[in-house]
């Protein structure tokens, strides 16, 4: 019998959503959640034999803490397994999943699993380090999820050979290996060049990564007359974070009124960044968002006025389609106010 581990979070182990995410790990006996599916997509020669459970919040503020204290529960149940997830697009729960997936791996020495969106912040930072099987953005795609973990579980528990990433349905790790074909090189690669003349499918052995390209904005003639706006990812709140964004993988941003305010000081600023020591940007907040600076570029006529808002959040871990969803919100609101230009700031 080959024995797993599972690792969910607060929300899949039916404890609660964000209002318990902080909650400290804990071990429960056999299945829980998604378990059930899993188990019974398993097999019968692979048992479940314990869930570890914990906040997502939690984990992604005492990462090494959490991580220490989880490996140990699971290392009691001497696992031939490890499963974490599946996260879907979760950004914080994803990061936790990759984080004790490379942790176990690299500890335990046994073969570690999870899934997640393609787009999730630990589908970046772990997919060369794991096997991640991609799955839809939400838990609507448990369905489809399930199976596909199982069927590549079973194949690392059993040390058989992993196939390519199309075939296993995992995200693609970087890793390319020589395979003998039927036919060379160059007819492959003309056969695939006539196809793309022609309009045909065809399926590239070498895909390039695609990035987004955003088109500059013409340059602003006369900064005298224009009005500035500070944005940052560097985390930079009023002190205590008062709307509580998290230290990574956020899950929202924070608009702040700095009318009259000419100095970010200890008393008043902080960071909610975890992706850095953050000493110095709580000492001086203005290290990150250079208030002070604009305050004197504004009282020397070198720019017409600083906007009395700044938007903030935290970039460490936060994925792309949640940054580009905060941005698309607060720039209808800059635009509104009149905003001419704006500068981001990160860490």
């Amino acid at each position: 019998m080959i024995k797993v581990v599972h690792y969910i979070n607060q929300f899949f182990s039916g404890i609660g959503g964000e209002e318990k995410a902080d909650i400290k790990p804990e071990v429960r006996e056999g299945v829980v959640g998604p378990g059930m599916a899993l188990k019974a997509a398993l097999g019968a020669d692979m048992e479940i034999v314990a869930t570890v459970i914990c906040g997502d919040s939690y984990f992604n503020e005492n990462i090494e803490e959490a991580t220490a204290e989880i490996i140990t529960m699971i290392s009691k149940y001497s696992p031939d397994l490890f499963i974490a997830g599946p996260a879907f697009n979760a950004g914080r729960y994803g990061v936790a999943c990759g984080s004790i997936c490379k942790a176990v791996k690299e500890e335990l020495n046994i073969p570690v699993l999870t899934a997640m969106y393609i787009e999730n912040p630990g589908a970046d930072m772990f997919k060369k380090d794991l096997h991640i099987v991609e799955t839809a953005n939400a838990a609507t795609g448990m369905r489809k999820a399930i199976p596909a973990m199982a069927n590549l579980a079973k194949k690392l528990a059993h040390n058989q050979e992993i196939g390519s990433p199309v075939e296993e349905g995992y995200i693609s790790r970087g890793i390319r290996k020589n395979v003998f074909k039927s036919e060379r090189g160059s007819k492959r690669a003309v056969n695939m060049l006539v196809a793309k003349l022609k309009g045909e499918s065809f399926e590239t052995e070498y895909p390039m990564p695609v990035f987004d390209r955003v088109a500059p904005n013409p340059p602003i003639l006369d900064l005298t007359k224009a009005k500035i706006a500070l944005v940052t990812s560097g985390g930079i709140v009023p002190k205590h974070n008062p709307d509580r964004i998290e230290s990574s993988s956020a899950s929202k941003y924070g608009k702040y009124d700095i009318e009259g305010v000419y100095d970010l000081t200890e008393e008043t600023y902080e960071t909610a960044h975890g992706g850095h020591d953050p000493v110095y940007a709580n000492l001086d907040a203005d290290r990150v968002l250079p208030v002070d600076v604009l305050r004197d570029l504004e009282k020397e006529g070198v720019i017409g006025k600083l906007h009395r808002y700044f938007y903030s959040t935290v970039g460490n871990g936060t994925s792309v389609a949640s940054s580009k969803a905060f941005a698309h919100k607060f720039t209808q609101e800059l635009l509104a106010d009149g905003v001419d230009a704006v500068i981001l700031t990160s860490t």
